[in-house]
């Protein structure tokens, strides 16, 4: 029988142990079919994908590093595609186009959409798992740390490894 003095983390887990990954996961294979089809930007994905595995370790360790990073990479990589360049939108006309005719335009334009959706999964899993966990104001702080440390990471691998 539980013990009802200790946290329960059943919701939390899965949180962890499926929505993580899966999101992580769907925002790997993205960059892996987009560095495939773009020769150019293969060591910026490389770099890039470090970010998602480091998230998906730190978040099975339940640390708030982890999930901070994951919630923090997903929104500003969504933002960007969503109102800067606008791939968003692009990737997601050309996958209903797939699916209307079969037909296969802008592999890598698609696969921002995926990203896209990859990413959604996450930030929901990520915030999830860090409110489940009924986190002290310190958990807080290594959350905002977290996403502090891959923002930064992420500008320095952009500014020193996107193709001109």
């Amino acid at each position: 029988m539980p013990d009802a003095t200790q946290p329960h983390h059943g919701n939390q887990d899965r949180w962890l142990r499926l929505g993580v990954p899966i999101g992580a996961g769907l925002f790997i294979l993205a960059l892996l079919i987009s560095a495939v089809v773009v020769p150019p930007i293969r060591r910026l994905h490389f770099f890039q994908a470090l970010i998602y595995v480091a998230v998906i370790l730190l978040a099975r360790r339940r640390s708030a590093w982890g999930l901070g990073a994951g919630v923090a990479i997903a929104i500003v990589w969504n933002s960007l595609q969503l109102f800067v360049t606008h791939l968003m939108q692009s990737g997601a006309a050309l996958i209903w186009l797939f699916l209307r005719t079969g037909q296969v335009r802008r592999l890598e334009t698609m696969m921002v959409a995926m990203g896209w959706a990859g990413h959604c999964v996450l930030i929901v899993s990520c915030a999830m798992a860090m409110v489940r966990a009924g986190s002290s104001r310190r958990e807080w702080g290594r959350f905002a740390g977290g996403a502090v440390l891959v923002l930064v990471y992420f500008g320095i691998i952009v500014a020193t490894l996107l193709p001109p």
